[in-house]
Formats: structure tokens, sequence, C-alpha cells
């Protein structure tokens, strides 16, 4: 089974693109349109758009996406094809007032997200992105994504000299503070000199009588006029802004056979890639959904990281909203669906939740069960466990494995040691919810977590192909496996 690297490239460029996952779903909408996808509002009607053979997308909260392709014999009743996966990562994230000063040091105030390996965030050159409410001239609050590219903060750690603590300990609130500069550097770059440097840099600022301070009172003023040039617009402009923390340091292949991929944000922009991917490959052609009886959809959520309870998260009613309302569409002319055709059609529906998994660690293999040990560019890992933290069951792994056989790419297994603890994702959430078939899976990385993780080349290509086939596939060989 041979496996090509370009792929894996295009990742690293999506990666690089999407420190975000405002800017990740705008990169994959991006993709999607160019792919022949239109888009619709939830708040409008789709029946005057929505018709067997065509290629949608929606969005909420511009951080989840999801994209459908309904094929032409696909009716209300009839199954869909899914593949979930999530935009974020753990991350640091800056505070509604981040204004902070220390020791003659111009600090950042920010906040932890999801479950960090925080220990990596120290002494890497960090920058920020993410999104922006701007009030325009004529008075319209507008979203505005922008992402500084300069390294502007970092967080410093104590030298070894000062602190022989081992292992390194630290605690979040107080120790995780980024430095952007220096106090001395802001008063003199506003022209107030050397004597101004022990008043507070808050009173350098105007006072305001809106019900919260202007966002150059809450953060540094030169911190939000960064913010306003990169998003083309004054700082005065600025209502607010969501802004997190990445790692300057570019995504790219390594290792010395170009094998790795070296990376911010695998888990988990990698899956969501392949199952952007894998959905547009298999409607690339225009014959792809002209005897297609199920309908091929992905959902990419936000803030899987952080439990899914969100508008925008797994847990939210996104998913089941859509299909409910395209199961109530009239596809047919002068025929109303049947009453219960959204029951139906989750009964036969089959959604693969698609999370990164973990490479088998050369350094700590004894923390690996010993009959499960996934490696890296041996193909996309099927997760199971017992106690349902993962979704996987038989009927599952017979239906992806026989998509995996027609796509000729191959598959590992992957459980963890009884006497370590497992992780979990959207799936088991999304199949108690819609009572839908799901299986676990996803790519095998190294130092999940990490400001820096690891994962393989080839693999970036195998979850592709396994996904292109399971969409043109799914109808076939879910009508050849009887449970219910």
């Amino acid at each position: 089974m041979t496996a090509s690297a370009s792929p894996a490239h295009d990742l690293v460029s999506f990666l690089n693109a999407s420190p975000t996952p405002f800017h990740a779903v705008h990169n994959v909408i991006r993709r999607l349109e160019r792919a022949g996808y239109q888009r619709l509002e939830e708040k409008e009607p789709w029946s005057p758009r929505c018709a067997p053979g065509g290629k949608y997308y929606l969005t909420r909260n511009t951080s989840t996406i999801m994209a459908f392709a309904i094929g032409k014999r696909w009716r209300p009743g009839k199954p869909v094809a899914m593949i979930g996966a999530h935009t974020d990562s753990p991350t640091l994230r800056v505070k509604p007032i981040s204004k902070r000063e220390g020791s003659g040091f111009i600090q950042v105030g920010v906040e932890t997200y999801g479950g960090g390996l925080w220990h990596t965030w120290f002494d890497r050159d960090l920058s920020m992105a993410g999104r922006v409410m701007v009030k325009e001239n004529d008075g319209k609050i507008v979203q505005k994504l922008v992402k500084i590219e300069s390294p502007i903060l970092r967080i410093p750690t104590l030298a070894v000299h000062l602190d022989r603590q081992d292992p390194f300990s630290f605690n979040k609130e107080t120790h995780l503070f980024p430095i952007a500069g220096l106090i001395a550097s802001e008063l003199n770059r506003r022209g107030k000199g050397e004597s101004r440097t022990t008043e507070k840099l808050e009173d350098l600022d105007s006072t305001s009588v809106n019900p919260l301070k202007e966002p150059t009172q809450r953060h540094h003023p030169y911190i939000v006029e960064l913010i306003g040039k990169e998003a083309r617009v004054q700082p005065s402009q600025i209502v607010d802004f969501e802004m997190i923390l990445y790692d300057t340091q570019v995504a790219c292949i390594g290792g010395i056979f170009n094998d790795l991929i070296y990376s911010q944000r695998l888990d988990n922009l990698a899956m969501s890639y392949c199952a952007m991917m894998g959905l547009i490959n298999s409607t690339s052609h225009t014959s792809s959904l002209e005897d297609e009886q199920s309908l091929r959809l992905i959902s990419l959520f936000d803030h899987e990281e952080i439990g899914s309870q969100t508008a925008q998260g797994a847990h939210s009613n996104f998913l089941p909203t859509v299909i409910r309302r395209l199961t109530a569409l009239p596809f047919v002319e002068d025929a109303a669906p049947d009453v219960d055709a959204y029951e139906q059609t989750l009964s036969r529906s089959f959604l693969i939740s698609a999370d990164m998994a973990h490479s088998v660690n050369p350094n700590y293999p004894a923390y690996y069960e010993s009959e499960h040990k996934p490696e890296m560019n041996k193909g996309t890992v099927i997760k199971v466990n017992a106690n349902a933290r993962y979704a996987t069951n038989s009927p599952g792994i017979v239906l992806v494995e026989e998509a995996a056989r027609r796509a000729g790419v191959p598959l590992q297994l992957f459980v963890v040691r009884n006497d370590s603890s497992c992780g979990s994702t959207i799936g088991p959430m999304l199949s108690a919810a819609g009572g839908i078939r799901t299986l676990d899976l996803g790519n095998a990385q190294l130092s999940m977590h990490s400001i820096r993780e690891t994962g393989g080349v080839d693999d970036v290509d195998y979850a592709i192909k396994l996904f292109d086939s399971f969409f043109v596939h799914h109808t076939e060989i879910a009508q050849g496996i009887t449970i219910d």
C-alpha cells in the first residue's frame, strides 16, 4: 500500500493558515466554494435552495462548519453518511481585561483553554490571532479575522540557577502570563520619557462613559493598534475581540526521510482537513451524486476540547437540526415526507468520529497495551474502549474495514491499558443523542496537546482515501450489514 506525500504538504499549508477555529472554518469555506458548494443560512428557509444533487455548507459562530452533498436518489428517510471532527485545540486565550504589568514588563493576561501540555508553551515565540468585532462607518458591527505574524509574546521560564526544581512545575495563573515588551519602551514610544515609568499605562488612556471600558483601556493600547492594523481599521473602531495565542514556528515536513509532520494543532485540524478533502474528492465529478441514495456530510465542531456543551459544540442541536430540516423538505413534487422520516434517517445513518489517535512513543513503550501500539504511516487507527469512551463496535468496524479495503489503505486498532485513563471524543455523545451507529478513529500522532505535535506524512493520504471511499460506498456497504 503506497501513499502520496502531496496531501501532507497541502495539510501543512492548511495548518499554517489556520491558527484559530475561525481561520480554519474560513479556509474550509474557500475550498468548499472552489468545489462548487453553496452557502446556506440557518436563519433562512432551505426549501427554495436545497435539491437532490446539490452541494451546500453552513456555519455557526463561524467556528463550526457543516457541509453536505445530497445524492440525486436521496429522499427523507434514507441514510446520511457522516464524518465529524473538531476545529479547536488546547491553547491560551487573551482575557477580557488582559492589561498586566510586572517588574518593568508589559504582560498579557491569558486563560487556559482545554487540557494543554502547558509546559511546552514556555520559551516559544508566540503571537495572537482571532476575530475582531468592528464598527463600520454606517454603524454596523462586522467580524474581521486577524493574524499577527510577528512573534510579539513569550512566556519565560525561570533560570535553573534560581530554582533547581525537578520536575518543572508552575502555577497556571501566575506563571503563564506572556511578556510583550518593556514598560519603558512603551512610554518612550508615546514620547513620555523615563520620568513616567512609575505611572500605570491605563492612566494614559482617556476615560469612557461606555458600559464597558474601551478595548484600549482593557488591553495594552499598542496591542490593540496591532490588531487594528491587521484588520485594516482604526483602533477606535474595535468594539471587542477574541484573541488566541499560537506558535509562530510554522508547520513543516520533517524527519531524515521527510516522513513526519511537525506542527501545532494536528489534534484536530489534521482530521478536519482529511474529512473536508474526503468529501470534496467524493463529489468532484459531475456524475458523483447521480446514483447516490445517501447524503454525504461532514461536521467540524468547535469546543470539543472543553466538553462540546455550547451552541457550536457537538453536544448542541446543530447536527440534529440540520438533519431534521433536510428530512422535512419536499424532495419529491407533491409528496410530503413521512412523519417519521427523521427517525428513519437516523437509524439508517452512520457516523465516523474522526479525532487524532495516539502513536506509540519509543521512549515510553510501557504506557501502551502490548498488542495495540499504533505506528505512524501505517494507516488510520480505529479506537476501541469497552467502557464506551469511544463509540466503536463490531458492525462499525466491519463497515469501515470494507471501505478501507475498497480504498486500498491500511487500518490499525487501539485500546488503552486497563491501568490507564482513556480520552474521549464527540463520537459517544453524537451516537447517544441521535441513536446513530458510530465508529471512532484517527491518525496516529505523538505529543498530543503539546504546542508542537508530530504526525505521519503517509497517514494524511490514507485517511483522505478512506473517507472518500466511505462516502462513495457507504450505501452499498451498509445495505449488506444487517443488525436490527
